[in-house]
């Protein structure tokens, strides 16, 4: 019966709630069915999530139009994330090898104030570090250190950030 219920959270999120033009209203259908989402954060409008149970957003953390939370194998965001537009987040895929076509998962750890450009996708058991940020379309498949500026496919450093990572991003505009 629990099974029963979080599909139909899932289904229910992905095909109408995402679509509802309300922080508060999608916000809510998620925090029913087991995530846990702090204050000021932004969900737009058109994002998936898988595992709804296994999803952790901290504060005024900001997910733009269209993402893919897959937090099947748990996923984890800080405070004062920013993730753009089209940003896929995967944590699980399946072996190759296995004769079964076996499922794995693992976790996704976004720390604080880590930007996240659009396009770019986060693999299964990858910690992006505090302040790193992610270019747009970067294929990430390995641990990004924290001030790390990263991109490409796969995935690279290319320079360090020197923000002092005072702000708050906190934008939760109407209808949006």
């Amino acid at each position: 019966m629990k099974a029963i219920v979080r599909h139909l959270g899932v289904v229910g999120y992905n095909h109408f709630m995402t679509h509802v033009p309300s922080h508060i209203l999608r916000q809510a259908w998620l925090r029913a069915f087991g995530a846990k989402i702090g204050r000021e954060t932004a969900i737009f409008r058109g994002t998936t999530v898988l595992g709804i149970e296994n999803l952790r957003i901290g504060e005024a953390c900001v997910i733009s139009f269209r993402c893919l939370l897959d937090a099947r194998g748990g996923l984890t965001f800080g405070d004062n994330v920013v993730i753009a537009s089209d940003v896929q987040f995967i944590t699980a895929h399946h072996d190759p090898h296995s004769d079964t076509f076996a499922a794995e998962t693992g976790p996704i750890v976004v720390e604080d104030y880590s930007w996240i450009a659009s396009r770019a996708t986060v693999l299964e058991r990858v910690r992006i570090g505090r302040g790193a940020v992610v270019a747009a379309c970067a294929l990430v498949r390995t641990d990004v250190e924290g001030m790390a500026v990263v991109g490409g496919i796969p995935a690279k450093k290319l320079a360090d950030r020197t923000s002092r990572l005072q702000y708050r991003p906190a934008y939760r505009p109407l209808f949006f």
